[in-house]
Parts: C-alpha cells; sequence; structure tokens
C-alpha cells in the first residue's frame, strides 16, 4: 500500500482511529481534559475477541445468547487494553426509549459481567465522576456522544430510530443544561459508526415520525426510493437534532463508517439478520 493509499483509509475512520484491532478511539478526544482527568472514548470492532461463530470474535452483548464466559473474557480485553478495571464500567439494559441516568460511583460494576444488574430501561447515561466508564452496546444503532469540557460531563447515548424520533441526543443536552448547568456551546458531540443510509430502508411509519422533528434539512436525513420506502440516515437526523439543541456545528463530528457496509470491522443486526454480536460505545474520565 502507498503512501497515499494510507492516508486515504487512514481518513475513513475520521473522527476514530484504529488503535488496535479490537479498538476505534476518538482521536481528538483522547487526551488529558481541563480536570486533569484523562478522556477515554470510543468504540469497540468486531475483532479480537473469543467468541465463537455467529458472534465471531469480539461480542460484547450478554443479551445475544453467547456464551457468558466469552462475553465477560471479551469485555475485561477491552477494559485491560484502555488500562482500566473492568468493576469501573457501568453497563444499561438498552430498551430503544429516551430515558437517561446519571451514573455516580454507587453504580460501579453494574452490568459489567450479568446482563441483569444493568441499569434498568437506560438508553443513555452520564457521570462528572472519574475513573467510571460508560459503555452501551450497538449492532446498527448510532451512538453518541457527549463532552463538556467546562462541567467536566461525559455521555452517550443509544440512537436507533426509535430513539432518534424520541429525541433521545437533545434531550441529553437539555438534560445537562437543567441539572448540570451545562451552557450547549460548551458541548462536543460526536456520532459514532452505525448502519447508513446506504443500507438502511425504512417505511412511512418510521418517516412520518421523522418529519415531526425538527430538522432544518429534511432532505439531507431521507430519500425517496419508491412508494412507502426511503432510504434513512439517522446518523444526519442525530446531527440536526444536537444543532437544533444548541450545540456549534464545528463541535459535532460524524463518522462516516457504515457498520452493514464494513463487514470486516463490524456487526451488524440488519446485514447479519438478527443473529450477531454486539460492538461496544464507551466513554469515562481517568484520574492522572
Amino acid at each position: 500500500m502507498t503512501f497515499v493509499e494510507r492516508l486515504i483509509t487512514m481518513s475513513t475512520y475520521k473522527p476514530f482511529r484504529l488503535d488496535a484491532p479490537s479498538i476505534l478511539l476518538i482521536e481528538d478526544w483522547n487526551q488529558t481534559a481541563k480536570t486533569g482527568g484523562a478522556l477515554t472514548a470510543g468504540f469497540t470492532t468486531k475483532n479480537g475477541g473469543e467468541s465463537e461463530p455467529p458472534f465471531q470474535s469480539l461480542n460484547t452483548g450478554l443479551h445475544v445468547q453467547d456464551h457468558e464466559r466469552h462475553v465477560a473474557n471479551n469485555r475485561k480485553k477491552v477494559a485491560e487494553i484502555l488500562q482500566t478495571d473492568l468493576n469501573e464500567w457501568v453497563f444499561a439494559d438498552q430498551t430503544h426509549e429516551d430515558r437517561i441516568q446519571k451514573v455516580t460511583h454507587e453504580h460501579r460494576g453494574r452490568g459489567a459481567l450479568r446482563y441483569e444488574t444493568a441499569l434498568a430501561a437506560t438508553d443513555g447515561l452520564y457521570t462528572n465522576e472519574t475513573n467510571l466508564f460508560l459503555a452501551l452496546c450497538f449492532a446498527d444503532c448510532v451512538p453518541v456522544y457527549f463532552y463538556d469540557p467546562v462541567r467536566s460531563l461525559v455521555g452517550i447515548a443509544h440512537a436507533g430510530w426509535k430513539g432518534t424520533v424520541k429525541g433521545i441526543a437533545g434531550k441529553m443536552i437539555e438534560t445537562w443544561k437543567s441539572r448540570e448547568g451545562s451552557n450547549p456551546g460548551d458541548i462536543h458531540a460526536v456520532i459514532g459508526p452505525s448502519i447508513g443510509a446506504c443500507c438502511y430502508t425504512v417505511d412511512d411509519h418510521v418517516i412520518s415520525k421523522v418529519r415531526q422533528l425538527p430538522l432544518q434539512e429534511q432532505d439531507r436525513a431521507f430519500v425517496q426510493i419508491k412508494e412507502g420506502e426511503y432510504r434513512l440516515e439517522l446518523k444526519e437526523v442525530n446531527r440536526q437534532l444536537l444543532l437544533h439543541a444548541g450545540i456549534p456545528d464545528g463541535q459535532i463530528k460524524v463518522s462516516s463508517l457504515c457498520t452493514s457496509c464494513e463487514r470486516s470491522l463490524f456487526f451488524s443486526h440488519r446485514r447479519d439478520r438478527g443473529k450477531t454480536g454486539r460492538m461496544m460505545s464507551f466513554i469515562g474520565l481517568k484520574e492522572v
């Protein structure tokens, strides 16, 4: 591969970089935060674990009928790569809704090794405490990452089409404003890998919900391909919802990676017809 070809390949990961076969890190965020904590945020690939087909190999989902031991070891491997302790991680029981929960040290370890201990019916997590790592699982839905360096807040949201049309991305911003005193102008957001409009078609029912959202450019969010069928770009819908919530355009970055297209990197619920593993989004502030 030539130098130019390498640069082209590397650029496709933006705003992430492939830090190891198992890990994509948000390049600009994995640096020392103003609080003195080291910000760590990213997304796992499907590579480098021990799960067997159809969950091969770095499945991080405890709810997909994979062997629990394999998933636990996969999660431990990710934690070790990031030089963290899995007992400091917090996972949620995701239900495609818009409930957001603040995480504190009393939640340490919830859902990390046993699914039934995960935070119930929750699709958004945030914290202002160090040495807590927030995690959600994905296999096509949109991971949305949030960071307020002024208030030392980090968060993640799980935005499938249901969570997206319920406005979970904007709700995180409103929650930070009302409960934590955040100024939306201080917040940074990254929209991670998910299924793209290239591979995601929906019906009139879904689009009727999207049309009700405060989108300035609906034509960038979806396109009709035939009667009753549309290509939907969930990442773009969430980007516009973040803009509506007050985050400056220059502080929102969007991954171009499609979980369905990138067979060598990601599981995909739609591509794999429901029998597949899960990637994991993660974010946290370490003490340094």
